[in-house]
């Protein structure tokens, strides 16, 4: 989503997250420094977008708009729609064509509560919003899909098509004049299919609940198992037949460990074979538990198992995982460390550089709590970003070393509730060294 200004579009409070695809929560992640450290790439991501938070409604600031004079309640000449929604056209159009619910829109907008009072504006900050026209609050949803681009329309969205008693939200019926600058053709949903309100008489239904039907039988006559990965196409849709999320539309497909997404895909997959076609009817206790955010109830899925791949097995306990032996080092913090491999590079990576490593994580019980081995890739970081065992240990590595590291609890987590407690035993192997961009500077925090 583009930004929208300091404030950010009120009508972007009901934002829609694409599933990409429907994940549970998969660990890939290094030893995380503390989050009072900084921020995850994540967060800072977020903070780029555009708050659904309006402006405050307090009292009028100066440049506000004033409101129009029919803002307590539409007028007779308005035009009111099954749902409740009434709008008025201000002015005319010059195109043909309506926006659809998969396309995204350009507009200019101002909002008002019925006492005229403002809260927000694309005019006042003088630039346009742009956002997919299923991504907003339900009453502008319905009347954008009622203009023609050039058009100016005021709309009156009673509460429950705008933000339903939600809390720091504007209450009440809602006033906006709209302009729709442009519309960008999205791409139209995939249609669903004829039994997606539920499972058929012939789907197989499983003890937990999961049914499945055969749509086109694979080639292969293995299955993958929960810690492979698996690369797939598919496309998912609510029962009510409303495309949520496809790779298919996308023209890529997807790959992640199968062990790594909802409880539902997780099953079905190991019921599959490569190049087979199923259809999924995943009841919502192995979906997303009524999680806020993503899609709600059952869901169906058409999957195709495109191929899958045995993941390496972590490497066991190494022996001395209980505490550092005689012939390790130990610096003056406490950090142990014992260089298992040496390379060939020369140059040790700084606090400010990243590095690229392979990684398994023990607990002096010798109970594995993380590995990026059995996520088949290594994992980039900042050395300021991860615990201060791991910020130092690294920079006593070259490009090729891999070494043991037996991290005391004052240098991993301090007993974070959570986090694997106690001194904890890591085998690192150094990929790679990024130079930071410009030396000293610390990298975005973790």
């Amino acid at each position: 989503m583009r930004r929208s200004g300091p404030y950010g579009a009120v009508v972007l409070g009901l934002l829609m997250v694409g599933c990409n695809p429907p994940k549970a929560a998969p660990k890939d992640e290094p030893p995380a420094a503390e989050a009072s450290e900084g921020k995850t790439a994540k967060q800072d991501k977020a903070a780029e977008a555009p708050s659904a938070a309006p402006a405050s409604s307090a009292s009028a600031s100066s440049g506000d708009i004033p409101a129009p004079a029919d803002v307590a309640a539409p007028p007779a000449d308005a035009e009111k729609t099954a749902s409740g929604l009434a709008t008025k056209v201000l002015s005319a159009g010059t195109g043909t064509d309506k926006p659809k619910r998969w396309d995204e829109v350009k507009v200019h907008y101002t909002g008002w509560t019925t006492d005229g009072k403002m809260f927000d504006s694309s005019v006042k900050r003088g630039e346009p919003t742009s956002f997919g026209v299923t991504q907003v609050i339900a009453g502008w949803t319905e009347g954008l899909q009622l203009m023609v681009t050039g058009e100016k329309r005021r709309f009156w969205i009673p509460e429950n098509l705008a933000y339903k008693g939600q809390p720091g939200r504007p209450a009440g019926m809602l006033v906006f004049d709209v302009e729709l600058l442009d519309i960008i053709k999205g791409k139209e949903p995939i249609p669903p299919p004829a039994d997606v309100a539920a499972p058929p008489a012939n789907a197989t239904k499983t003890a937990s609940g999961l049914a499945y039907v055969v749509l086109e039988k694979g080639k292969g006559k293995d299955h993958p198992k929960k810690d492979d990965r698996a690369t797939v196409h598919y496309t998912g849709w609510t029962t009510d037949g409303t495309m949520f999320d496809s790779s298919v539309q996308r023209g890529a497909p997807s790959t992640f460990g199968v062990g790594q997404v909802i409880e539902g895909w997780t099953e079905g997959l190991q019921l599959m074979t490569t190049g087979s076609k199923y259809r999924l009817w995943i009841p919502e206790n192995l979906a997303y538990k009524g999680r806020p955010g993503p899609p709600a109830g059952m869901l169906v899925f058409d999957v195709e198992l495109i191929s899958f791949e045995k993941v390496p097995e972590p490497p066991a306990a190494p022996k001395d995982v209980a505490a550092a032996p005689k012939d390790a080092k130990t610096t003056a913090s406490g950090l142990a460390y014992k260089i298992l491999k040496k390379g060939s590079g020369k140059v040790h990576p700084t606090a400010d550089d990243r590095v690229e490593v392979q990684y398994t994580g023990w607990t002096t019980d010798g109970k594995m709590f993380d590995s990026s081995i059995p996520r088949g890739r290594p994992i980039t970081f900042g050395l300021k970003q991860v615990i201060a065992g791991w910020t130092e240990g690294m920079q006593l590595l070259v490009e090729g070393d891999s070494a043991r590291f037996w991290i005391p609890e004052n240098l991993a987590y301090k007993g974070r509730p959570g986090a694997p407690a106690g001194m904890l035993v890591f085998d690192v192997q150094l990929l790679k060294i990024e130079p930071s961009a410009q030396p000293g500077a610390a990298p975005t925090g973790h």
